[in-house]
């Protein structure tokens, strides 16, 4: 009966040169285990099969529906405040300048990811390659990597311009700013190397199906016919060490800002110099939270079902949120917008107003 599960839940062209077929306790699947036959050295896997987010027949349309909305408006939200930003001498600030990049990153890395993990819904076909996997792993990580350096620099932004108003623009100059945009993207393409190269070398001899919708690592530990552990350690480290340096810069910094705000007389000074925060400290929260549990813990001792769950927050709500946040709660993007709007459709923004 095993192999005909397998015949009936796998397209045949999924199957390689040699194959055979195992069950997996834990996903509860049976599992395909395919590759190439390297002269007696055993079968070496050769593409994968992502599972998704489910495997529910009756939830596959509307999860296609709802996340197709997600993505739709990840796309028009980021690239229509990179746009505003970028076309409006009024929001030529450092702040705006980090806010850009920020959006540059969400619609990349949520990019990554989502065009397949739609497709998946419609297609029977769930393989992916063993390079594209990779690959997939590669940018995903420099991009997430990239944005939680970004919300350090972001906050570092905040304390300057809250904590030295008048010698904000000299502490903050252009040169400045583009070499801490630099410094964030540098950090996410080096942590992604060092951790795509450590786990290449790892033979994946089968099962090959991995339970989650993209190839993250701890999936990928999952599935290595070798010892992870080097593997974990190095994960732990790493994301560890960036997530701690992170969040201890945001955390002085929020300090600091919180004396200096509460050192202010006027309780409207107080909420205008908060309002200010607010959306950076929403963003956080919202990114580094499920982001934290998803990659500070070790592959061995962490829940892929719960990784999932954890992952769609940062992966695919976070980047729509983003340019919500952003503009629905600061005074010079909706003025921005609303002069943008009124240059495009005057008669309209005249019966509006």
């Amino acid at each position: 009966m095993l192999p005909s599960l397998v015949a009936a839940s796998y397209p045949s062209h999924a199957i390689a040169l040699s194959s055979c077929t195992v069950f997996s306790p834990s996903s509860g699947h049976a599992v395909l285990i395919h590759g190439d036959m390297a002269e007696g050295n055993g079968t070496v896997v050769s593409q994968f099969i992502l599972l998704g987010l489910t495997g529910e027949p009756e939830l596959q349309t509307p999860l296609f529906i709802v996340l197709s909305v997600i993505y739709l408006i990840t796309l028009l939200g980021n690239a229509g405040l990179i746009t505003l930003i970028t076309t409006s001498p009024r929001l030529h600030t450092p702040m705006y300048f980090f806010l850009c990049n920020l959006s540059v990153v969400d619609l990349c890395y949520s990019s990554v990811f989502s065009p397949r993990l739609l497709i998946g819904f419609l297609l029977d076909n769930k393989t992916i390659s063993y390079s594209a996997c990779f690959t997939q792993h590669f940018f995903f990580l420099v991009f997430v990597t990239t944005e939680v350096f970004l919300l350090a620099v972001m906050a570092y932004d905040r304390y300057v311009a809250i904590c030295n108003p008048l010698l904000y623009t000299i502490s903050m100059p252009k040169g400045l700013c583009m070499k801490l945009v630099a410094g964030s993207y540098l950090g996410g393409f080096l942590n992604s190397l060092t951790q795509t190269c450590c786990l290449l070398p790892l033979p994946f001899c089968g099962p090959n199906i991995i339970n989650h919708y993209f190839c993250d690592t701890n999936p990928l530990l999952k599935l290595t016919c070798s010892d992870g552990h080097l593997n974990e350690l190095l994960l732990v480290t790493f994301n560890g060490t960036i997530s701690m340096t992170v969040l201890l810069i945001i955390v002085i910094s929020y300090v600091y800002i919180l004396v200096s705000i509460l050192s202010i007389r006027s309780a409207g000074g107080r909420h205008k110099a908060f309002s200010t925060c607010a959306s950076h400290l929403l963003t956080v929260t919202l990114f580094y939270v499920p982001a934290g549990l998803s990659h500070m813990q070790p592959g061995s001792e962490y829940s892929l079902d719960m990784e999932k769950v954890t992952a769609v927050f940062y992966t695919l709500l976070v980047p729509m949120l983003n340019p919500l946040i952003y503009s629905l709660r600061n005074k010079d993007v909706k003025e921005t917008l609303r002069r943008a709007r009124g240059r495009i459709f005057p008669h309209a923004a005249h019966c509006v107003l």
